[in-house]
């Protein structure tokens, strides 16, 4: 996925339900079998800064917010925040 996209990041896909979804807290659902969204934000250490779940289409995290989430984080802590 990663070579298809050109992301500099990982990105994690093809995880299996529900294992995989009951190891990060995912909402999913046995009907389809599917996991739905599920976005984490991590930290140079990889610990999850924030995380963003959704059972539908709203409150689903953009690229958009994710990269202004960022960079309000790591502007934070360029003036000694958290």
């Amino acid at each position: 996925m990663v070579e298809k996209t050109g992301a500099t990041f990982p990105i994690g896909y093809g995880l299996k339900v529900p294992e995989d979804a009951d190891k990060v807290g995912a909402y999913w659902e046995e009907r389809r079998g599917i996991i739905h969204a599920t976005n984490f934000t991590l930290g140079p250490d990889r610990k999850v800064l924030q995380a963003c779940f959704a059972t539908g289409p709203i409150g689903r995290i953009t690229a958009v917010d994710a990269s202004s989430s960022i960079r309000g984080t790591k502007k934070r802590k360029s003036q000694g925040g958290n």
